[in-house]
């Protein structure tokens, strides 16, 4: 199974995960998702949909990152990704 990564674990930061899948599928683990994790859901959301990526498994482990944050590592994750394909 081909993925890629981006990002870290450390504390303000995200490690995202994309992976080859049948469908779109979004999983959110983070220290916050009891509070942020509809923003974090939307913010991965609007990054794929301009893009319009529906074959992909996108796994955010998110330990406090700012929106900017997740955008800059799904897009790299992304970017990775596609170049593996």
């Amino acid at each position: 199974m081909k993925y890629a990564t981006a990002g870290t674990l450390e504390s303000n930061d995200c490690l995202i995960t994309v992976y080859e899948n049948e469908s779109l599928d979004i999983v959110i683990e983070s220290i916050v998702k009891d509070v942020f994790g509809d923003q974090i859901l939307a913010v991965v959301e609007e990054v794929l949909q301009p893009l319009k990526i529906k074959k992909v498994k996108v796994l955010v482990q998110d330990k406090g990152a700012l929106d900017y944050t997740i955008r800059a590592r799904l897009k790299t994750a992304l970017k990775r990704w596609e170049d593996i394909q």
